[in-house]
């Protein structure tokens, strides 16, 4: 994962961040993995998978694109959230475009509106991408497309679905017109300056929220406590965090057959994305109300 400058001319290459916004659940995550055609971003039909900023890189001849996936953003007063709008604030900052996700099966939300104010009133590139159309019929898009203009014309958009891909091909092009014009910052085969640690940590955490659906929602945050490189074989000890002990209760499962299951989906996964055989051993602690707790929200890496 290194950082270069590639001697790519200026006057051909485009390169620069693209931060990825949106409301909670519209498919920024999914659309990400689908740019770079592998999982960087953990996914889950829970709201705010996605906690911090994650970094995916798209190299092509004529261009380098750098990601910036974001957590959902909301209106809540939670310190947790709180935590994850600054992430979100902050890729806006980093940002030379802006790529702002819809729901086309929701349409637009008054977090959506809310958003779409705040983007009129900065003089910022700015794509627009309905995604999900794969949900709606074509007619009844056109409403949709046009309330999307209404709130913030003027603006490309481009209707896609980030599940099977369509228009994404589309959606990359023109995020290409839009970026200036610069040099490759990292190597072609780099693809996000995630670390296998964090990588491991993340993955853990989707197989948590996928086996506990609602019953556990947004107290789960996961440590890795070891990782250690032995020939092929990565041995990973990460501990799952829960605010009560009913939750570590529903975690560890009737006789430990959920934590079971969790550690063996976790372990198929990191084999498939790290390319080396896996040894992974589970706890579970609680840590009483960690997501009001600044000191923890922190150590977590928020």
């Amino acid at each position: 994962m290194t950082m270069t400058t590639d001697p790519v001319q200026a006057t051909e290459h485009r390169s620069g961040y693209v931060a990825i916004i949106g409301c909670p659940n519209v498919g920024k995550s999914t659309l990400l993995n689908q740019i770079l055609g592998q999982k960087v971003a953990i996914v889950t039909p829970k709201p705010q998978t996605t906690r911090g900023r994650i970094l995916g890189i798209k190299t092509m001849p004529q261009a380098q694109i750098l990601f910036l996936d974001t957590p959902g953003v909301h209106e809540s007063p939670t310190l947790l959230n709180q935590r994850m709008k600054e992430a979100a604030e902050q890729a806006l900052g980093d940002a030379d475009v802006i790529l702002w996700v819809v729901d086309a099966e929701r349409g637009l939300t008054g977090d959506d509106k809310r958003l779409a104010a705040r983007l009129r009133a900065q003089d910022h590139p700015t794509c627009v991408a309905l995604n999900k159309i794969d949900t709606k019929r074509r007619e009844a898009l056109l409403p949709i497309l046009a309330e999307i203009e209404q709130q913030l014309p003027e603006r490309h958009l481009v209707p896609i679905s980030a599940l099977d891909g369509n228009n994404v091909d589309e959606l990359v092009n023109q995020i290409i017109e839009m970026l200036p014009h610069g040099p490759r910052y990292y190597d072609g085969d780099t693809l996000t300056d995630q670390t296998e640690r964090m990588l491991a940590q993340e993955v853990v955490r989707e197989k948590v929220l996928l086996q506990t659906r609602h019953e556990v929602p947004y107290a789960v945050a996961v440590t890795v406590d070891v990782f250690e490189e032995k020939g092929d074989l990565a041995v990973i000890d990460a501990t799952i965090h829960v605010e009560r002990e009913s939750q570590k209760a529903i975690v560890i499962g009737a006789k430990g057959a959920r934590i079971k299951q969790i550690g063996t989906e976790a372990r198929l996964e990191l084999q498939e994305v790290l390319g080396r055989r896996i040894f992974i051993r589970l706890f579970v602690r609680v840590q009483e109300r960690w997501t009001t707790n600044a000191a923890r929200i922190k150590e977590f890496g928020l």
